[in-house]
C-alpha cells in the first residue's frame, strides 16, 4: 500500500507539472511554489539525515522530530507538497486543481498510514500528535 501511495503522489504531481501552461507562471506561482521549498528545506533540515523516508512507513530506529516545522505541523513535507503543487494549479483548469484535491487526499493517507507506524515506534506520539496539527497549521 505504501509504494502504491508514492506511485499515485508522484503521478498527480507529474501530471500537474506536464499541464502547466506558461502563461500562468506569475507572483502567485513564484510565492506558491517558493513557499513550498521553503518549508520543504526546513523540514529536511530539522531531520538527521537517514530520518527521513519517502514512503509512509517510519524506520525502525528514526527519531520523533518536534522542532523546527514539526513544532507547527506533524507533516511540513506533505505541507510543502501541497503549496509546491498549488502553484501549478493556481493558473490552470478544474482538471488541476482536481489533480490537487487528489493530491491532498493521497497525502492525507500516507499520513494517516504513517501515523500508526510513528505511534507505535515512539511512545510520546500520541501527546505530541494531540498538540499540533497534521497538514495545515491552525486547520487541519
Amino acid at each position: 500500500m505504501s509504494s502504491l501511495l508514492v506511485a499515485l503522489q508522484f503521478g498527480l504531481m507529474a501530471l500537474m507539472a506536464v499541464r502547466l501552461d506558461a502563461g500562468a507562471i506569475g507572483p502567485g506561482f513564484v510565492a506558491l511554489l517558493g513557499a513550498g521549498v521553503a518549508v520543504g528545506a526546513w523540514a529536511l533540515a530539522a531531520n538527521r539525515p537517514g530520518n527521513f523516508n519517502i514512503r509512509p512507513d517510519p524506520h525502525p530506529e528514526g527519531r520523533l522530530v518536534t522542532g523546527g516545522p514539526y513544532a507547527w505541523v506533524r507533516h511540513p513535507m506533505y505541507l510543502a507538497v501541497l503549496l509546491a503543487m498549488a502553484a501549478f494549479a493556481l493558473g490552470g483548469d478544474a482538471w488541476q486543481w482536481a489533480a490537487w484535491v487528489a493530491l491532498a487526499a493521497v497525502l492525507a493517507a500516507k499520513a494517516r498510514r504513517e501515523e500508526r507506524g510513528l505511534a507505535i515506534l515512539h511512545p510520546g506520539y500520541e501527546a505530541y500528535r494531540r498538540r499540533t496539527r497534521a497538514i495545515v497549521p491552525f486547520v487541519f
